[in-house]
């Protein structure tokens, strides 16, 4: 049975969709209001912090994926050329790296407009698309860092796509 089909309602609210497939997942996540919800995502290498929020004005699911890393400050520059290499190959989404809070973040924006609904599927293939792109490239982000690897040579590690399912 396609994900689609456990919803009956056409005015389904995005949030309610995410939530459902948090708990079809096992994740653990919060509702952390109508439009907002917090889950954690095991991957790999480690696990995820993932935000989803509707934002009514501009009709827009924002999905927003972190994890914590703590580059040294002279590290920064080489991480900010990692990530627009890493931004390259990511057709849907982008990596930034947000130094106060010291968090990688993935970035994602699911646009509809004019009263579209978001179904199921294109909901999970959005969350799984933000931890496989995670998945990919926190391995170069740690060469590049701890490593003493050059961006380049750690881009490496990611060229091939992860596999698995989030």
């Amino acid at each position: 049975m396609a994900l689609s089909e456990q919803y009956l309602e056409d005015d389904i609210h995005p949030i309610d969709i995410v939530e459902h497939l948090a708990a079809d997942h096992d994740w653990d996540f919060d509702r952390i209001g109508d439009d907002q919800i917090a889950m954690a995502v095991e991957g790999q290498w480690r696990t995820y912090s993932l935000t989803l929020a509707w934002a009514g004005h501009d009709e827009t699911l924002r999905l927003v994926c972190t994890f914590e890393i703590e580059p040294p400050e002279d590290k920064l520059p080489l991480l900010y050329e990692l990530v627009n290499a890493m931004n390259d190959q990511c057709w849907a989404g982008a990596f930034t790296y947000w130094a106060d809070q010291k968090l990688m973040v993935y970035r994602y924006g699911l646009v509809l407009s004019g009263n579209q609904v978001a179904c199921p599927e294109q909901i999970d293939t959005m969350i799984s698309a933000a931890v496989l792109s995670a998945e990919r490239y926190y391995p170069a982000i740690q060469l590049m860092v701890w490593g003493n690897r050059s961006p380049r040579d750690a881009m490496q590690v990611a060229i091939a796509e992860a596999y698995g399912r989030a």
